[in-house]
């Protein structure tokens, strides 16, 4: 299906920092593996310049002059924690030809044909003193069209970080010069601990606790194991809308639930009802929020690494989940949201602080049946909002992609939120769930929308 042409090493164009970069206590408990990320361009006969190898191969040696911790290599060090090294040993570039058009790849949902379009680490035969932190392949397609293919170590960066590169190396390619505007930040004792050890959180983590386990279930490995479907839904701003003003039905509140809030309650009570549980069976959701603006003083935004804090629902029964109106879904996910304030933050650093070994604090959704952190699936759900982040904003020249999302999916209950490629306020929801639930679902998720529309027509 693809031929590869040719692999090379990309290091900075210009001498770089070296050393040490201290990562935070954020960094240490994100993934180690690298998160694939992919961004279609369909051809575009107005492109402001084609497409040329040499470009891209200069303009990313040039964008890692600024974003050097990104040409440097991860070590193990004592208590499961890592250090990066800063030593321009540069990004890996992979040149591929597609024996496929565009359209064979449907609509890009993140399965098996997917993973042909961004680079893989082995993590078996590869130490991770030799992994590049960022891998990028392109592909060219015989239609035209192109495809980046990223692949970019968690451990170093969160979403908001990843954007702000790849759209730095994009103008760049284009021909454009970074403002110091554009420029990242890369001080981060910010996101340390400040506390003498020992240190006292003054919160409980329950992010850091395990989640509700499946009723009846003797055997997590098993339903671990069981067969996973990815699958891309796309919710129109209209069913958006219906959604948000159920979330807000006989509702008095200072500020009414948000799309995001009205949406994810609607995923979970989906699934619970998909999974067919028990009434009595506990769940909880998991949601990623950007600490950057949660701090106090908020942090620049151009903070090149991670700031990514889980906000936790407070358990609650499938029966209580699925009998009250969505409004009760949509709070418990604010108040878990609302939870995260500096305070929380600063609490939740000092927690990684006083682990000895932060190895069984860390997530993984990368690879599939890693067993270092415990298993988040049935009964619960992971739901992660790409929502504000500038995916279709990266321009290399080639005009907006027309779409763009996460190359891998299989981890039971794993969800992204993401904006539609149109103008038009729709959203695409990126899903995981066990084979036996997805048709369900599916089913659930939209006919909940026309029943809600139907009762207020």
């Amino acid at each position: 299906m693809i031929t590869f042409k040719s692999t090379c090493m990309i290091v900075p164009s210009e001498p770089t920092p070296n050393g040490l970069l201290l990562l935070s206590e954020c960094d240490q408990v994100m993934q180690w593996t690298h998160a694939p990320l992919i961004f279609i361009y369909k051809p575009n006969n107005n492109t402001i310049k084609p497409f040329s190898i040499e470009t891209m191969k200069n303009s990313l040696g040039r964008a890692l002059v600024h974003y050097y911790p990104l040409a440097g290599r991860l070590h193990w060090i004592q208590g499961g924690r890592l250090q990066l090294h800063c030593n321009a040993m540069g990004a890996q570039l992979t040149e591929v030809y597609s024996e496929s058009n565009l359209d064979e790849f449907g609509d890009f949902t993140p399965n098996g044909i997917i993973q042909h379009l961004f680079p893989r680490v082995d993590y078996s035969s590869t130490s991770i003193e030799e992994q590049p932190l960022l891998l990028v392949q392109l592909t060219r397609f015989p239609c035209g069209g192109l495809c980046v293919g990223i692949a970019i170590s968690h451990i170093v960066v969160d979403g908001r970080a990843t954007l702000n590169f790849t759209n730095a190396w994009a103008k760049l390619a284009r021909g454009e010069d970074l403002g110091c505007d554009e420029m990242p930040f890369h001080d981060r004792t910010m996101l340390r601990s400040h506390e003498v050890l020992p240190v006292w959180p003054r919160f409980e983590h329950i992010s850091f606790t395990k989640p509700p386990l499946l009723i009846g279930c003797s055997d997590t490995k098993a339903e671990q194991e069981k067969e996973t479907s990815a699958v891309l839904l796309k919710v129109t701003k209209e069913q958006i809308e219906i959604l948000q003003k159920k979330a807000n039905q006989n509702m008095v509140l200072a500020r009414p639930y948000s799309r995001y809030e009205a949406v994810a309650g609607h995923i979970w009570r989906c699934a619970c009802k998909a999974r067919a549980n028990d009434d009595c069976q506990p769940t909880r959701v998991s949601l990623a929020t950007d600490g950057r603006n949660r701090f106090k003083p908020p942090l620049p935004q151009g903070y090149f690494g991670n700031v990514i804090f889980t906000a936790v629902t407070s358990p609650c029964l499938c029966a209580d989940l699925l009998s009250k109106p969505l409004s009760y879904a949509a709070g418990k996910l604010r108040e878990a949201i609302e939870r995260v304030t500096d305070e929380y933050i600063t609490s939740a650093l000092d927690y990684i602080t006083s682990q000895k070994d932060v190895a069984p604090l860390r997530k993984n959704f990368h690879i599939r049946g890693y067993t270092e952190a415990p298993f988040l699936g049935n009964p619960n759900v992971n739901i992660g909002s790409w929502i504000s982040l500038p995916l279709y904003s990266v321009d290399f020249g080639w005009g907006k992609p027309v779409y763009v999302g996460p190359g891998i999916l299989h981890s039971d209950g794993k969800i992204f939120v993401m904006p539609g490629p149109e103008e038009e306020g729709s959203l695409i929801i990126a899903l995981c769930l066990q084979t036996q639930c997805m048709d369900s679902f599916k089913k659930f998720f939209y006919e909940d929308i026309w029943s809600i529309l139907r009762s207020h027509l």
